[in-house]
């Protein structure tokens, strides 16, 4: 079983994985018109979140690794609880409170769609994609890079 404390120890075998969230559907206020500032509409979350999980027998824990529930909850709240006109803001504001949330995320990659954007043509979604690294963000709490 993996233990909380093998971050620190040298020897256990760690490998990058990255670990993924699709299509996270959220109701939010963001936009630039008027109409969109007034009632909120759904917006789709992508996560990649890449971590170093230790590997080998007895490590199968959920200790070793990021819970991808608790990155959904994070990025929920920001979605639910913020305000932005840019969606490029609000992918940086998620992006930046996964870092901040936990030290062994490396990298976060944050994908923010507007599901009905307020176009005259008809299109599946619009939106922007951030990736950010621990140390690039002051918010992540680390400047070491």
């Amino acid at each position: 079983m993996s233990r909380p404390d093998d971050a620190k120890r040298p020897d256990v075998t760690r490998r990058p994985t990255r670990i993924e969230v699709r299509d996270l559907l959220v109701m939010g206020v963001h936009g630039v018109l008027p109409e969109e500032r007034q009632r909120a509409q759904p917006f789709s979350v992508d996560i990649d979140a890449c971590v170093d999980v230790p590997v080998g027998s007895g490590h199968d824990a959920i200790e070793g690794t990021v819970d991808y529930g608790e990155l959904v909850e994070r990025a929920a709240g920001v979605v639910t609880s913020s305000s932005f006109q840019l969606i490029e803001t609000l992918a940086d504001a998620v992006a930046s409170s996964l870092l901040a949330s936990d030290r062994r995320l490396a990298e976060v990659a944050v994908t923010v769609r507007k599901v009905r954007p307020p176009l005259p043509h008809l299109v599946g979604s619009v939106g922007v994609r951030v990736a950010r690294r621990r140390g690039d963000d002051p918010a992540s709490g680390d400047s070491s890079g």
